[in-house]
C-alpha cells in the first residue's frame, strides 16, 4: 500500500470518498453529492476534517467512524462486530492488510487475532453505495459471531428519520420522527422480511419530501431476520446501517469457517424521488431484470378461492382472454387434500379427486386461448394435516421438543434439512417438467416462531433463508425462462435479495384501491412499477368491504404490473367491456409506465395524491390525480406536475378512459387541454375539478415544443 490511500468513487451524481490509509478499518469521508474530481491535496483536507471532535473528557485521538464501527476505536454506539471465543476476544481491533480497486469497486482486507475481514464497497452506475463483509475464523477455536453490521455516516444536517411499518393488508405505511441522540433500531425476527419491516430507513434534512431535502437511505437486502438502524451519538455525528439479525448460535464459526453478510445498500438524493430513482435504475440495469413486456395477469384467487371446478375455471379463462389478459394463474387448492387452508400443504401432487386427468385439461385450454399458464405454490410451508407432516414431523421448523403455535393452520418446512430440500426440489421440478408453466406465484403465509432445526437443536432461520435462495436458483437453472413472484401474505417479503432471483413481488393481499394508493406509493421507493403486482379487484373489496368504481380500481392498478383478481366470468357484459378498455389502455401505456421515472408530488393535505411516470427523455408523462377523501375545501384547485423538462412546453389533457368516467372531458378552466412549460407545471400547476372521494383523473402530458 502507498502512504496515501484515499479513494474517490464517482457515479450517477454521487461521490463516495473512502479513507483506506490505515492502519484502522476504512471510514467514509464523504457520501453525498458529487464533489467533482478532487486533487490529492483536497482529499487530504477531507481526511483532516473528518472524525469525531472530542470534548475535554474525550479520547486523545480524533477517530472517524469506520464502516464496521469498532468499540476498540472508541465508538460507543452499536458495534459493527459482536462476537467472542467462549467469553474471550470480545472486542476486535482490525488492522488494514490490503486494498484493491477495480473501477468503482473497492476490496479491503483486514486482520485481527484469529479473524480475517474482507469488505467490499461498490458505487453503482446509478449512484447507489452497496457494501458487504466476509468474516473468516482463522483461529484454532470456534468463534461465536452474534452480529456483523455495516454502517454509513450521515451528517449533522440529517435531523429527521423516515421509515415504514405495516401489517397484513396494510403494508408500508410511513412514519416520521426526529433523529435525536440514541439508536433507532428496527429489528425483525419473523423469519421473513415482514409486513411491518421498514423497506428503507431514511435520514434527511428537516421537512424533506419527495422533491426536496437532502436524504441518506439504507436498505438491508436480506429475506430472513434482519436489523436496520440509525444512531446518533452525543457528538452529533450519526450512522445508518444494517445486517442480518442472527439468532443465538447461528453465527458460530468453526476454524476456517466464513460468514457473509447481506448486501447493505445506501442511496443519497435530493428528495425521495431521486433516492428511489437510484434503486430503480440499478434494478433495471441488472441482467436478470425482466426483459419482456409484463403480461397482464388474471389470478383466480378472489374469483373462485378453493372452488376449483374445471368448467368454471375454463369460463374464467375464456373471460380473461376476452378482456385481453395474457397470463392465467391458478391459485391455491389444486393439490392433494386441499379443500381449504387447514390441510394439504406439503403434498405437492395434483389432486386426483379434482383433476382425474391432471392439470392438462385446464393448461391445454388456457394455452389454446393464447395465454401463459401460472401456478400457486407455497414450498416453505406444511400443514400438520398432511401426509408429509405425518411421515416427517422432524422436518418442521421447531425448537426443542415442542411445536410452535400454528398460523393459518400451518408450520414452516425446514429446508435446512437436506432430505426436505431434496423432496421439495423434486416435487416442484416434476410439476414444472410435466406442465407448460411459465410462472410460479411463490407464497409464504406465516411468520416463523421458534424456528429451529429439530435434528441439531439449533436455530434454523439463517440456513432456511439460504436454502430458499438455492431452491429458487436451482429451479430457474433447470427451467430457463420460468418467472417467479415473491408473495408472502401479500407484501411481507420485499427486499433486494429475494428480487435477485424473482421477477416481481405481490404488493399486498388487499386489492382495495384506496389502501393500495399508500402501499404502492411507498413500495415504489425501492422498486420500479413493473416489479410490483397491482390487480383490479372486484367491485367490493373482500379485505375492507369498500365498494369502488372500476375506473378507480383500474387507474390504481395501471401504475404497476397490471392484473385482474375478480370473477369476471360472472361480471356483466358492460363491466367486461369496460375492463377490456382498461387492459387495452394499460398495454398502450405499458412501455412508458415500465421504463419511465416515477414522480410523486409533495402536497399539503393528504386528501389528494399526485403521482406519475415521465419518460426518460422527458417527451411524455402520465399522471394520476387521486381524491382519497372528502376535501376540507370546496375544490382541489391547482395541482403541480413536477419532474418534467422545465424548458419544454407540454400539452396536458385528460386521458379518454373507458366507461362512464370518460363521458365528460371538461376538466380544465376552459374545458379543453392546457399548454404550459415544465417549469410552470412544477411551480404553478393546472386547475383540477372537484372529485368525489375514491376517484382519480388520469392526465396525459406530451411535449409539443
Amino acid at each position: 500500500m502507498s502512504n496515501i490511500e484515499i479513494l474517490q468513487l464517482r457515479a450517477g451524481g454521487v461521490s463516495l470518498v473512502l479513507d483506506c490509509s490505515g492502519p484502522a478499518l476504512p471510514s467514509v469521508l464523504h457520501w453525498g453529492a458529487d464533489l467533482g474530481e478532487l486533487t490529492e491535496k483536497a482529499l487530504l483536507e477531507l481526511r483532516r476534517g473528518a472524525g469525531v471532535v472530542q470534548d475535554g473528557n474525550g479520547l486523545d485521538e480524533n477517530r472517524p467512524i469506520a464502516i464496521v464501527p469498532e468499540y476498540s476505536a472508541g465508538w460507543f454506539g452499536l458495534p459493527g462486530l459482536n462476537g467472542h471465543r467462549d467469553g474471550q476476544d470480545f472486542s476486535a481491533s482490525f488492522t488494514l492488510n490490503s486494498v484493491s480497486r477495480t473501477d468503482n469497486t473497492v476490496q479491503i482486507d483486514a486482520v485481527d487475532a484469529g479473524l480475517e475481514l474482507r469488505l467490499t464497497v461498490e458505487l453503482t452506475d446509478s449512484g447507489l453505495v452497496r457494501t458487504k463483509a466476509d468474516l473468516t475464523n482463522t483461529g484454532a477455536t470456534p468463534y461465536t459471531l452474534d452480529g456483523l453490521y455495516l454502517a454509513l455516516p450521515v451528517p449533522t444536517e440529517a435531523t429527521e428519520l423516515l421509515d415504514m411499518t405495516g401489517r397484513h393488508i396494510g403494508e408500508r405505511h410511513p412514519q416520521r420522527h426526529a433523529f435525536t441522540q440514541g439508536a433507532h433500531i428496527r429489528d425483525n425476527r419473523r423469519g421473513r422480511t415482514g409486513a411491518d419491516a421498514t423497506l428503507l430507513l431514511l435520514a434527511g434534512t428537516e421537512g424533506f419530501g419527495f422533491r426536496t431535502g437532502e436524504i441518506w437511505a439504507v436498505h438491508t437486502a436480506w429475506s430472513g431476520n434482519h436489523r436496520s438502524y440509525a444512531e446518533r451519538g452525543m457528538s452529533g455525528y450519526g450512522v445508518i446501517g444494517g445486517g442480518e439479525l442472527l439468532l443465538p448460535g447461528e453465527g458460530r464459526l468453526q476454524p476456517a469457517g466464513t460468514y457473509s453478510t447481506p448486501w447493505i445498500y445506501g442511496s443519497y438524493g435530493v428528495g425521495l424521488d431521486q433516492v428511489s430513482h437510484r434503486f430503480h435504475d440499478f434494478l433495471r440495469a441488472r441482467t436478470n431484470h425482466p426483459q419482456t413486456e409484463r403480461p397482464v395477469v388474471l389470478n383466480t384467487w378472489e374469483a373462485v378461492y378453493f372452488d376449483l371446478d374445471l368448467d368454471k375455471l375454463k369460463s374464467l379463462a375464456d373471460a380473461a382472454a376476452e378482456v385481453g389478459a395474457e397470463r392465467f394463474v391458478l391459485d391455491d387448492g389444486w393439490f392433494r387434500g386441499r379443500r381449504d387452508d387447514h390441510a394439504g400443504l406439503g403434498d405437492w401432487y395434483v389432486d386426483e379427486g379434482i383433476w382425474p386427468k391432471g392439470l392438462h385439461p385446464l393448461v391445454d385450454h388456457v394455452k389454446g386461448l393464447g395465454l401463459q399458464f401460472g401456478l400457486w405454490v407455497e414450498p416453505e410451508m406444511v400443514n400438520p394435516d398432511s401426509d408429509l407432516a405425518r411421515e416427517h414431523p422432524d422436518w418442521i421448523l421447531a425448537a426443542g421438543d415442542r411445536m410452535p403455535p400454528t398460523a393459518r393452520h400451518q408450520q414452516g418446512l425446514n429446508l435446512g434439512v437436506p432430505a426436505a430440500y431434496d423432496y421439495i426440489l423434486e416435487r416442484l421440478d416434476s410439476i414444472l417438467s410435466e406442465y407448460d408453466i411459465a410462472y410460479l406465484k411463490w407464497d409464504h403465509n406465516r411468520d416463523f416462531v421458534d424456528g429451529g432445526n429439530q435434528h441439531t437443536g439449533t436455530a434454523g432461520i439463517h440456513e432456511q433463508t439460504l436454502a430458499v435462495y438455492r431452491l429458487i436458483d436451482e429451479l430457474k437453472r433447470r427451467h430457463p425462462g420460468l418467472e417467479i413472484e415473491s408473495c408472502s401474505s401479500g407484501g411481507a417479503r420485499v427486499d433486494l435479495a429475494i428480487l435477485e432471483r424473482t421477477d416481481r413481488i405481490w404488493g399486498s393481499d388487499s386489492n382495495d384501491a384506496l389502501e393500495r394508493q399508500t402501499i404502492q406509493r411507498y413500495t415504489q421507493l425501492l422498486l420500479p412499477p413493473e416489479l410490483i403486482g397491482c390487480h383490479v379487484g372486484p367491485p367490493r373489496a373482500h379485505t375492507t368491504g369498500r365498494t369502488q368504481t372500476l375506473s378507480f380500481r383500474a387507474i390504481t392498478a395501471l401504475f404497476g404490473h397490471f392484473g385482474i383478481e375478480w370473477d369476471i366470468a360472472s361480471a356483466s357484459s358492460e363491466e367486461r367491456a369496460e375492463l377490456k378498455g382498461w387492459v387495452a389502455l394499460h398495454k398502450e401505456l405499458r412501455p412508458l409506465l415500465h421504463t419511465g421515472r416515477v414522480i410523486r408530488a409533495d402536497r399539503g393535505p393528504e386528501d389528494v395524491l399526485v403521482h406519475g411516470v415521465v419518460a426518460q427523455d422527458g417527451q411524455r408523462g402520465v399522471f394520476s390525480v387521486v381524491q382519497t377523501k372528502q376535501s376540507v375545501t370546496s375544490a382541489v384547485g391547482r395541482v403541480r406536475l413536477p419532474g418534467l423538462d422545465p424548458q419544454r412546453t407540454y400539452r396536458i389533457s385528460k386521458v379518454a378512459t373507458p366507461g362512464p368516467a370518460s363521458r365528460s372531458t371538461a376538466w380544465s378552466a376552459d374545458g379543453g387541454s392546457v399548454e404550459l412549460n415544465g417549469a410552470a407545471l412544477a411551480s404553478v400547476g393546472v386547475l383540477m375539478p372537484a372529485q368525489w372521494p375514491e376517484n382519480a383523473i388520469l392526465l396525459d402530458v406530451t411535449a409539443i415544443g
